[in-house]
């Protein structure tokens, strides 16, 4: 096999991955999946996980929904909407939070530094909503251990206490604070939630003090949760990122890493059921996600839910460890939640594997150097797609002895070309003795046919992998190159780069020696150039950058080297010596 069959192989591989992608249509990764169970469960019932083997036996078998005033006009778990007259705006300079007087939860929450579109005056990313039809929200709330004595679920109402309001936190940090309170006078239990969100933080704090100054002693269990609908996909194919990339819940523990399970694979009984201390619990999306963080040392039981209503709903639920309170005690805890970005710099130091989320698959070990590198390249041009140009450079100067190599072989090749196509016209139809005549003279000559693959065979995971890059890092999203491209993300609006990427394939394939290629190999490699220029079209035009500069750089270089190293083009004879 010469060097232009290894290319077209190589060249169609790398078109039935990117189809078999758009297929899968959810990035790979590791996904746990547990025994499914056939039980349907209502709304009332996602209240209530089963208990598991191994679980702590101090978490509560059920979460009863509240009783309201009017049985006859209770809410069931996704009736009732978050009421606006109770909202209360809890935002910093990239954060903007709408809580919920209804048990203190998130209704709305929009990211500020990102927009819908490149317009700088679009509306901004909309990641929490209480709207059913886009349902997203984070709820917090208590249940008792006899489910009799009082305790504020997520739909009682609480009280604002005091308003938002800057505040100071002991390293001189500066935060926005508000405080919520919920007081039940006949058991004399009262809750306090204190919401902090630090100026440039995506993180909210949210701090929980119970007290009982009742005459009885108290026992239960906090829980918080994360409930939505899932976002509607437009569009689909392997140019969507949004069509399959992972949409569903992740968590990490100290011992297992990072999990993650799609929405369609959720059950109606609890999916997980697994009790973790020091890990997180996430409803993880393209570019964005919200991470429920308990305390490291909290023993909390973390659970995975389908709820049987009207529109897919799936919640994830964090359930602390018991609370024994005696008449006159008090118990504080801390639970963070993130809210926004998936971003990578910043999530290491939030929590351990929570930069995990970024949904690379299995070229992680590839994308994780190759962002850092992009990151590093951007900090010194400042533009993304300078980046990408000065990533080819280098990765062309790290692979260049094998490029070299690859081009020589080119270029000896050229050079016999005319020799094999008189071995061709000799032997006629009998292809088995042009092939064996073909080696004889590849053996005597010390031509290497495969010399040249190699590096077409790293190129094209480190294409892969950078494909995730740009695809999954909410740090290139809307990030703009020069005049005509202002989204790498997105395709070259007037197909610039694919026709330049066509133009320069079908050079380099010029300066390609075919010898012996029966006509219907070389029809493809014509038809090549044409459909990797339709293909790319649609791509996003950081990428197509990449693989045009790369395929620039190399058209150089093989030229360079077959006027050094072989006959000059257009020239049918060897050079002599």
């Amino acid at each position: 096999m010469n060097q232009t069959r290894s290319f077209l192989l190589i060249a169609w591989l790398l078109l039935a991955f990117l189809v078999w992608e758009a297929w899968v249509r959810h990035g790979t990764g590791v996904d746990s999946t547990p025994t499914p169970t056939t039980a349907s469960a209502s709304a009332t019932d996602a209240l209530i996980p089963q208990a598991s083997p191994g679980v702590d036996a101090s978490v509560p078998e059920s979460i009863p929904e509240p009783v309201a005033a009017n049985p006859a006009t209770a809410p069931s778990e996704d009736a009732a909407p978050a009421d606006p007259a109770t909202r209360v705006v809890l935002a910093n300079d990239v954060l903007r939070l709408e809580l919920d007087g209804r048990g203190g939860g998130i209704a709305r929450a929009e990211l500020l530094a990102y927009r819908q579109t490149t317009d700088p005056d679009s509306t901004p990313v909309v990641l929490f909503d209480s709207d059913p039809r886009r349902l997203f929200v984070a709820d917090w709330g208590l249940v008792s251990a006899n489910g009799a004595a009082a305790s504020p679920s997520h739909l009682d109402r609480f009280v604002l206490e005091a308003p938002p309001r800057a505040v100071v936190l002991d390293d001189d940090r500066e935060a926005i604070q508000a405080d919520f309170v919920w007081n039940d006078p006949a058991s004399g239990l009262s809750v306090r939630r204190s919401y902090l969100l630090e100026i440039g933080s995506y993180v909210l704090t949210v701090r929980e003090r119970i007290d009982n100054a009742g005459s009885a002693p108290w026992a239960g269990n906090a829980y918080r949760q994360l409930r939505r609908v899932p976002p509607e996909i437009k569009g689909g194919g392997f140019t969507n990122p949004e069509a399959y990339s992972f949409i569903g819940a992740g968590w990490y523990s100290p011992e297992e890493k990072f999990e993650k399970l799609a929405f369609d694979d959720f059950e109606t009984r609890d999916s997980l059921g697994r009790s973790i201390t020091g890990g997180w619990l996430a409803m993880i999306q393209h570019y964005y996600m919200a991470a429920l963080i308990p305390d490291a040392g909290e023993a909390a039981r973390y659970s995975l839910l389908r709820l049987d209503e009207r529109e897919p709903t799936y919640l994830t639920r964090v359930i602390g460890p018991v609370i024994n309170l005696a008449p006159g005690a008090g118990s504080e805890s801390t639970t963070r939640l993130w809210i926004g970005p998936k971003l990578q710099d910043v999530l290491p130091d939030v929590a351990p594997g929570l930069a995990l989320t970024v949904n690379y698959g299995v070229f992680t070990v590839l994308s994780d150097p190759l962002y850092w590198l992009l990151s590093l390249l951007h900090s010194v041009f400042g533009n993304w797609g300078w980046a990408i140009v000065a990533l080819v450079v280098i990765i062309k100067a790290v692979f260049f002895k094998l490029s070299e190599a690859q081009y020589k072989s080119f270029a000896k090749l050229r050079a016999f070309q005319p020799r094999i196509e008189a071995l061709k016209e000799r032997y006629g139809d009998d292809k088995q003795k042009f092939q064996q005549a073909m080696m004889e003279l590849y053996k005597k000559e010390k031509i290497n046919p495969m010399g040249g693959c190699l590096p077409i065979l790293i190129q094209i995971p480190v294409f892969i992998a950078l494909y995730w890059v740009l695809l999954e890092s909410v740090e290139l999203r809307h990030a703009p190159w020069i005049g005509w491209i202002q989204n790498l993300t997105e395709r070259d609006p007037y197909f610039v780069l694919p026709v330049l990427n066509a133009l320069t394939m079908w050079y380099t394939q010029k300066l390609s020696p075919t010898p012996g290629m029966d006509p219907i190999q070389k029809k493809m490699l014509q038809i090549m150039p044409l459909a990797f220029g339709v293909m790319f079209a649609f791509f996003p035009a950081g990428l197509v950058l990449y693989w045009t500069t790369n395929g620039a750089l190399g058209l150089l270089q093989q030229w360079v080297i077959i006027r050094r190293h072989g006959d000059k083009p257009g020239s049918s004879k060897p050079k002599a010596g």
